[in-house]
């Protein structure tokens, strides 16, 4: 019987399964993920990583192996304005440097999965691709996948890292609260003739956030958020359409500019779980929240999450109990929800805050922006909350210790 069986592939199920077989060599660690092999080559996505979840990726020995394709945040430059307006002023700009050197890095999701998977099946992680769940069930002492072609995989814990469309959590009666913000944020990369200098954006245009992300080799990888209706025209229009309305929003100041990805729109919600838990099944990443990318905090959460649960399951171990028990479970629970409804609400009030076109509204946000930017310590405050400053209660390996 294997002891921890991950469903999903991605950085959030392989960052679980490496944590813990690192620590505890012995537990047997499976992996399944329902994309085909090497589907994971052809994401062209980046996301913004946090210092906080890079001292846990270094704790794992995948950091160094990342950093070369990665790209300092050394500045953020935040803007209110409409996409016609010849002058966009910055409200507030917030330097990216810390102690420990820059609050972020962007890093393409290929690399950091790449070095993920390497390291797992080093380790000895069992990875299986290909493998779709249909459903589980769950005894005193196991749970049994079963699968789309009738075999069934027994383990002492599940664990969901299947997205934010959960099957598993569906099939584990874990009911979600679920916005809809009728919006959807269209990535791709874009190559420019000048530097950013290590410098993001972030345009609060009427619609909602359009985000520019620096990448090495004068790239910029953006989050664009439009109304679905209106995203879904952009994606089905040709290249010069696109680069225009494109245009329109990103500027000029880095010259001319060329998109050099595959674009793609994606829903935009509020998806937040009743429950991190069930018998012996738990979960972690979007499948336990999903929230606006407005704030950058989505794959953070999920290392978070990763941190959490490895080193309940770990400890757990260490003391000789059942890593699957309820009593296990509920001190991962516990430890993940509250931060996670915050994070979940503090992301859906600055959609709404800033994602309108109304006089009052936006005066009353351009006057607060322009105070927080005359407040070093409250700046200094948001820099630490951005790069995930260790606290006392945080799980080991956000600090950059070892479980």
């Amino acid at each position: 019987m294997i002891d921890l069986l991950v469903a999903g592939g991605g950085y959030v199920g392989l960052a679980l399964a490496l944590s813990v077989k690192t620590a505890a060599p012995h537990l047997g660690v499976t992996v399944i993920d329902a994309a085909p092999e090497d589907a994971w080559r052809r994401d062209e996505r980046a996301s913004a990583i946090a210092a906080a979840a890079s001292r846990m990726l270094d704790v794992l020995g995948v950091w160094d192996e990342i950093l070369p394709q990665a790209e300092p945040i050394l500045r953020m430059d935040i803007t209110d304005s409409r996409s016609g307006d010849p002058v966009r002023p910055v409200f507030l700009t917030f330097e990216g440097l810390t102690e420990e050197g820059a609050f972020a890095h962007m890093v393409p999701n290929v690399a950091m999965v790449g070095a993920l998977r390497s390291a797992a099946e080093k380790a000895g992680v069992e990875i299986r691709q290909g493998v779709v769940a249909n459903g589980f069930s769950t005894d005193v002492a196991s749970v049994t996948l079963t699968l789309a072609s009738g075999d069934v995989i027994p383990a002492r814990l599940l664990v969901a890292c299947d997205g934010v469309r959960s099957k598993l959590r569906d099939a584990a009666g874990i009911k979600t609260v679920h916005f809809d913000y009728g919006q959807s944020g269209i990535v791709t990369t874009v190559e420019h003739e000048r530097s950013h200098e290590g410098t993001a954006f972030e345009h609060f245009l009427p619609a909602g956030p359009f985000a520019t992300l620096p990448l090495p080799n004068n790239r910029s990888s953006l989050v664009w958020t439009e109304r679905t209706e209106d995203a879904e025209r952009l994606i089905a229009s040709d290249d010069l359409v696109f680069e225009e309305e494109l245009e329109r929003r990103f500027g000029h100041r880095f010259g001319q500019i060329r998109v050099v990805g595959g674009r793609r729109a994606y829903p935009l919600g509020l998806t937040l779980a009743r429950s991190f838990i069930a018998p012996r099944f738990a979960l972690a990443g979007d499948a336990a929240h999903g929230i606006h990318p407005i704030s950058g905090q989505g794959l953070n959460l999920g290392f978070k999450d990763v941190a959490a649960l490895a080193e309940t399951i770990v400890d757990a171990d260490r003391l000789g109990l059942d890593i699957g028990s309820e009593e296990v479970l509920e001190r991962y629970q516990m430890w993940r929800r509250f931060d996670t409804f915050r994070m979940g609400v503090t992301t859906d009030v600055l959609n709404r805050l800033f994602s309108n076109d109304i006089t009052p509204v936006r005066i009353a946000r351009d006057i607060g922006l322009g105070l927080v930017d005359r407040l070093p310590s409250l700046k200094s405050f948001f820099i630490r909350q951005a790069s995930g400053a260790a606290k006392p209660s945080d799980p080991k390996m956000l600090a950059g210790q070892a479980i």
